[in-house]
């Protein structure tokens, strides 16, 4: 982050909501680009800058891949590099968030031969590997980025990605699912193919707002809505409520002159964020930061602020399993 984002991101402050509040942030990453890095200290500074965060989980972004060996083990060396990470949080629990789980990348079209690469991952983890997310965003619109794992139509739907779903399920580890709207639907498919793997919807699902999507965002709800409560009717599917920075979601917050507040965050999302919480059940959600993704709209505070907002109304069970114990049990955390 250079100065210019950091001074934009503060022109906006706030201080943490309900700060006793103890949260799992389940969807975070970690990566050290040329100018752009988000490693332990990173995380760190966010989690740590108001907020209760006692415990996060990682999830892929292509960093430490090995870089020689055979094509397939090659993202095990991500599990290795975040799992170095995570021993020192942990070694260092005294100064902030430990980082207990690990969702890392496989190739789910191997079918049951993927088998031999999750169990790679498992060892290489330390305990800390959860489980897969092989990304699915796909859309045949212009201007829709196609998901980094560069995948087709309708990969959900193919029975060699959905032996690969199912394989997880054996080994007692999850799917987190990264997709946009029109896709959702899909997930209803895989869930009803894979009954015995926790499939994790990332980011409410992607409701696009970009490209030939820009401008219909009530016809994109309607299409969301419909198609998250036909995956509600499938026990094994949780959902992440989050991702409401990002651009692709069309609002356009990191254009402004300044950030929104958490006011402005609970005011555009509440509606739509209750209605999952009602449809899913608070048991089967849980509230993420998607950081440093989502900096790109807001400061970690602010976010997690209006997330709070949003749950005022929440009995304090029903909070405690929306900002931690949802995603304590879909990831088989330790306590």
């Amino acid at each position: 982050m250079d100065d210019t984002e950091r001074n934009w991101l503060a022109s906006t402050q706030e201080d943490a909501l309900e700060p006793d509040l103890e949260i799992c942030d389940p969807h975070h990453h970690l990566w050290d680009h040329p100018g752009d890095r988000y490693l332990l200290d990173e995380l760190r500074a966010d989690t740590g800058s108001g907020h209760n965060v006692v415990r996060t989980v990682f999830v892929e972004c292509m960093s430490g891949y090995r870089d020689d060996g055979p094509e397939a083990l090659r993202p095990v060396g991500e599990t290795e590099f975040v799992s170095a990470i995570a021993e020192e949080s942990r070694r260092t629990r005294d100064q902030g968030a430990v980082i207990d789980g690990i969702v890392s990348y496989a190739d789910l079209t191997l079918g049951e031969a993927v088998r031999p690469v999750l169990e790679a991952h498992v060892e290489a983890g330390g305990g800390r590997f959860r489980g897969i997310r092989h990304a699915t965003a796909w859309d045949a619109g212009p201007g829709v980025r196609i998901a980094h794992t560069r995948p087709v139509s309708g990969l959900m739907g193919h029975s060699a990605f959905q032996d690969g779903v199912a394989q997880l399920g054996r080994m007692g580890l999850s799917y987190d699912a990264w997709l946009y709207h029109p896709q959702i639907i899909e997930v209803a498919g895989l869930a009803r193919a894979c009954p015995d793997t926790t499939i994790v919807v990332d980011h409410l699902g992607g409701p696009l707002g970009i490209g030939p999507y820009a401008g219909h965002r009530d016809e994109v709800l309607e299409v969301w809505r419909s198609s998250l409560k036909a995956v509600a009717e499938h026990p094994n599917v949780v959902l992440k409520l989050g991702g409401i920075g990002m651009p692709v979601f069309g609002l356009d917050w990191h254009k402004r002159e300044a950030p929104p507040t958490s006011e402005e965050l609970a005011a555009e999302w509440g509606p739509h964020i209750l209605w999952c919480i009602e449809t899913f059940g608070p048991n089967r959600c849980m509230f993420e930061s998607n950081f440093p993704v989502d900096r790109r709209s807001c400061s970690y505070v602010v976010l997690w602020n209006a997330f709070k907002r949003i749950a005022s109304g929440a009995s304090p069970m029903d909070k405690a399993a929306l900002f931690h114990d949802t995603a304590a049990i879909a990831y088989r955390l330790v306590a």
